[in-house]
């Protein structure tokens, strides 16, 4: 986990380096329950080369640690149009009788499905009064904690990097001042995901993500 915050840390300050008096950073922190629908997931089984197939039903549990949370630092470079980079701390949980019947008695990224974008977003400020409505959109990759043992004893547990990932953002900030703001969002992701297992072992899924998030943003 360090090693992703220590990559979000640094480039939240790309954009400061050569940012004109007229733009602003916003940095936004946000948490929220967060779904995955149904997703297939197959490969090649760990020790054994047998190809495995089975369609698994996440669970997201948003409030059991660790949590769901993410992070953004958006450099507003006019007034209503702004880039920045965004990491979310998401999760996945394979159910036990799913897992089972593909053979793991372990199928995870809880700590977590971890994606990171660069965002492109627009703004309308202060369109209702103090609130300002906004969408966004990006692409990144997909670094996820990847939590498998399968039914022959083969463990995975660590950071890959494991492919592409996008992301859809819908939502609105409420001013309290001229610095910080509350704000409340709708966002989608999706990530392909090829991961390594022990032994030759291969695992392949797409992740969808449903999350509605509250958050608080400071601006300077």
């Amino acid at each position: 986990m360090r090693l992703i915050l220590s990559l979000f840390a640094s480039l939240t300050l790309l954009p400061m380096l050569s940012t004109p008096a007229s733009a602003q950073i916003e940095l936004s922190f946000y948490g929220g329950s967060q779904s995955s629908p149904h997703s297939r997931v197959s490969g090649q089984y760990p020790g054994t080369g047998a190809n495995y197939n089975g369609l698994i039903g996440w669970e997201g549990k948003s409030f059991a640690p660790p949590p769901y949370y993410g992070a953004r630092a958006t450099w507003w470079r006019r007034p209503d149009l702004g880039f920045s980079v965004e990491l979310t701390h998401a999760k996945v949980y394979a159910p036990a009788a799913e897992r089972n019947a593909i053979g793991f008695t372990d199928l995870e990224f809880t700590d977590g499905h971890n994606i990171i974008t660069f965002n492109i977003t627009k703004r309308w400020n202060e369109r209702f009064g103090s609130f300002t409505p906004y969408v966004g959109a990006g692409v990144g990759v997909a670094l996820p904690h990847v939590d498998v043992i399968s039914s022959n004893g083969h463990t995975s547990f660590g950071y890959q990097l494991t492919g592409p990932a996008a992301r859809l953002i819908a939502g609105i900030k409420y001013d309290l001042s001229d610095r910080w703001a509350l704000f409340s969002e709708y966002q989608f992701t999706y990530s392909s995901n090829t991961a390594k297992l022990p032994s030759g072992g291969t695992l392949n899924t797409n992740i969808i993500t449903n999350a509605i998030n509250v958050g608080v943003s400071f601006s300077f």
